[in-house]
């Protein structure tokens, strides 16, 4: 577990990596596997194990189902919300977002995008994948 640094006379506590529970996610059966799907979320958060910040985003996930699966979305929620205390870096949210999803959809048509809010005057967009 990571301790991150006093601020103000408050310590702030947060995970690491091996608690994202990859096993929450769920497919279902799709037989059309050049429909093009958008997933987006406006809810996610994990935290910076740089300051102990949340980040806190939106996620846009496009995929063609050509494992012949699709993601069941309530599963998709449980993952996201497993990443609310763990310290994470923005830039490896979404490779790590791309890389679970690759696998349990058994695709390579997939496009992971995290739009963080402002933070420190900074807006962070980070892209992982590509769809043909």
């Amino acid at each position: 577990m990571g301790i991150m640094p006093i601020a103000e006379g408050k310590l702030f506590k947060w995970v690491d990596e091996t608690h994202i529970r990859t096993e929450l996610l769920e497919t279902f059966p799709f037989e059309w596997d050049t429909q093009l799907i958008e997933i987006v979320t406006p809810e996610f958060s994990a935290v910076c194990p740089f300051s102990g910040l949340p980040d806190i985003g939106t996620v846009i996930i496009t995929y063609k189902p050509t494992g012949k699966c699709c993601i069941e979305l309530k599963s998709l929620k449980y993952y996201f919300i497993s990443f609310r205390n763990v310290g994470i870096y923005q830039e490896a949210v979404t490779t790590r977002i791309y890389l679970d999803l690759a696998i349990i959809l058994n695709t390579i048509e997939l496009k992971v995008v995290t739009k963080y809010n402002t933070r420190g005057g900074m807006d962070v967009t980070c892209s992982e994948g590509s769809i043909t």
